[in-house]
């Protein structure tokens, strides 16, 4: 019978349509690296939530003029 470690993480679930972007950024001695992943989803409900904000605004500023 062997035995099995359970200490590891299991494997992340990657999105079939998930979205990958890398930047990097060399000045000089400055180095900088960024990495950013989303989906569909995540995309639609970051438009979704700029859309309230900017309402909400709209509504605040309307409210304020005499």
């Amino acid at each position: 019978m062997t035995e099995t470690s359970n200490d590891a993480p299991p494997p992340v679930p990657v999105h079939p349509e998930e979205l990958k972007a890398t930047w990097e950024l060399n000045l000089g001695k400055l180095h900088m690296a960024a990495s950013a992943r989303c989906t569909p989803a995540g995309i639609v409900a970051a438009g979704a939530v700029a859309t309230a904000i900017l309402l909400a605004t709209r509504a605040l500023i309307r409210a304020r003029r005499p």
